[in-house]
């Protein structure tokens, strides 16, 4: 056992005087050491629930022989942190997590790992430690909210951004937007539509490292807990048959959450994640991939703010298992795939039905024949840029217009909201990427207000940052390269007309390339935004958004 290097022989008996400290008997110091990752605070409504899950993964480590020791990991609530100054720190968490999980886990010498996320970057920073740590290791998450009802209708989180750009535009009343205030969230939960946390629990279904119903099984539900002493039980069962990380998440398994994702149609922020999960198992996760498997790949699923279903319709209706057979249909999975449950995927689907076509489309029958991201690219992004063209409007699939150009979300929101944008228009925010922002800061609160407005069906957003996955429109982000290194979007001017042809995968600004090459040569990097402490540092080492913002020491300049 690995824990065996803290635990057996005479160098190791001061290691086993503090394990004395912590209570341990003679015959738990025999037993395996298992970690609990624990995403638990009292801020986040998705990880207030998580104490209960990790007691009910206590109780399936021990009932299998293993001795469970928690330890924390960090998150933050992005609706929370949405629009100020806490939002540039939400994407950098993802590697803090990842880093601070591989020291505690390698620093201890656990044998096994049991992690416990929910929201948008837990999980993928920790599956990027996972693949790091490379002990056995499940995941099992806190679970979707339900969806709230206002005036007979199911909401959610995104309604209630929206409501607000409603308010701005003399639509709704105060006393609406409070009452949509009291009953969009109504229970603890990652929030109810296929936003960025749902979007990526489900994926972890999909790579194989999250038991059937970890995406989609609702966190008030019993079924949870059950689900979370299954998944206790089971690390013990991966430490005795050594399945590891790595032997999972493959290149293969990998393609096949990419595939899962058009067919779900998940949030633009899956295509940060997946590169970044990628890049910890050696694999260069080019984001173009996406096109190729979007061209065919149908879209299945339209959970807000795509369409009015939500997390607990698609539970009902058989799950990520369920649409995962249907698009074994078409051949379009490696089914031979290894998954924590100890079978391949293809052993553990083959009995997963569609329980409601209305829900989960059967694939005779899509939304669309094509998936529901897709990766634009032109001469405004020459790197790539990602849009959800399952949640765009058909009258905006391919759109031209002048370009609205600011320099910071802020100055954006008041734009919209002060009614200076008109239809027609294309918003372009920049000096928001991972460098610039820094922090690639979502973009919620001005596609809300452009949705609010009644904007949704005549204007586009165009962004070097990124998007809540509770954003819909015609929201393209992760352009790249980014406007803080002269990326092409650093040289829009307003007025300038810009192209975009979702269908034809494009998006261009129509100015000469001599006017082009002009600005370039007067353009002048900005002065950092933030100097000092965790984000300098990050904006020092992160990489674009088409590769995933990952974070690599910067090379010395050539003298």
């Amino acid at each position: 056992m690995k824990s065996d290097n803290v635990k057996k022989g005479m160098q190791q008996a001061p290691h086993r005087s503090l394990f004395n400290a912590l209570g341990l008997t003679k015959e738990e110091m025999d037993k395996p050491l298992v970690g609990i990752v624990s995403s638990y605070n009292e801020i986040v409504p998705g990880h207030m629930n998580l104490d209960k899950i990790v007691e009910a993964v206590k109780m399936g480590v021990a009932m299998a022989g293993g001795v469970p020791r928690v330890f924390p990991a960090i998150a933050v609530c992005d609706g929370i942190a949405m629009g100020h100054i806490g939002m540039k720190y939400s994407l950098v968490t993802r590697d803090l997590i990842a880093d601070s999980t591989e020291a505690m886990a390698l620093a201890h010498q656990f044998d096994a790992l049991v992690m416990i996320p929910n929201c948008d970057k837990n999980v993928p920073g920790l599956l990027m430690a996972a693949a790091r740590i490379n002990v056995p290791t499940i995941f099992v998450s806190g679970g979707p909210m339900l969806a709230g009802h206002v005036k007979g209708q199911k909401r959610s989180l995104s309604s209630m951004f929206e409501a607000v750009g409603s308010y701005a535009a003399g639509t709704m009343t105060e006393e609406d937007v409070c009452e949509f205030e009291s009953k969009v969230c109504p229970t603890c939960g990652s929030c109810s539509g296929m936003y960025t946390a749902n979007s990526m629990n489900c994926l972890t279904e999909a790579l194989g490292m999250g038991l059937g119903g970890n995406g989609t099984i609702p966190a008030v539900y019993s079924d949870r807990i059950k689900l979370a002493k299954h998944a206790g039980m089971k690390v013990m069962e991966l430490l005795e048959k050594n399945i590891r990380p790595r032997d999972i998440m493959t290149k293969e398994a990998m393609l096949n959450a990419l595939t899962v994702d058009m067919a779900l149609g998940c949030s633009t922020n899956s295509m940060l994640h997946l590169p970044a999960i990628a890049h910890e198992i050696d694999f260069d996760f080019e984001i173009g991939f996406a096109n190729t498997i979007n061209e065919k790949t149908p879209n299945l699923c339209h959970l807000a703010p795509a369409g009015p279903t939500y997390m607990e319709d698609l539970n009902e209706a058989g799950g990520v298992y369920a649409v995962m057979n249907e698009l074994s249909k078409l051949g379009l999975l490696n089914l031979d795939c290894m998954t924590v449950t100890g079978k391949t995927m293809g052993e553990n689907i083959k009995n997963a039905r569609n329980l409601n076509p209305e829900v989960i489309r059967p694939v005779e029958n899509p939304y669309s024949k094509t998936g529901g991201l897709a990766v634009l690219k032109g001469n405004l992004a020459p790197d790539g840029s990602v849009v959800k063209q399952s949640a765009v409007v058909p009258e905006m699939l391919v759109h031209e217009g002048p370009a609205r150009v600011f320099e910071c979300e802020e100055d954006a929101i008041a734009a919209i909201k002060g009614g200076k944008i008109v239809a027609g228009d294309v918003v372009v925010i920049r000096y928001e990427g991972p460098k610039g922002g820094p922090g690639m800061r979502e973009m919620l609160n001005p596609t809300s207000a452009i949705a609010g407005m009644g904007l949704g069906s005549t204007v586009a957003l165009i962004t070097d940052g990124r998007f809540s996955g509770a954003s819909r429109g015609a929201s393209i982000g992760h352009v790249s390269p980014e406007a803080a290194v002269g990326g092409p979007i650093a040289l829009v001017e307003e007025g300038d007309i810009i192209a975009i042809d979702i269908p034809a995968k494009s998006i261009n600004i129509k100015v000469d390339e001599s006017v082009l090459a002009e600005r370039r040569a007067k353009w002048q990097p900005r002065e950092p935004k933030v100097t000092t402490g965790y984000l300098a540092r990050y904006a020092s080492m992160v990489t674009s958004g088409n590769r995933g913002a990952i974070l690599e020491i910067p090379k010395a300049k050539e003298n």
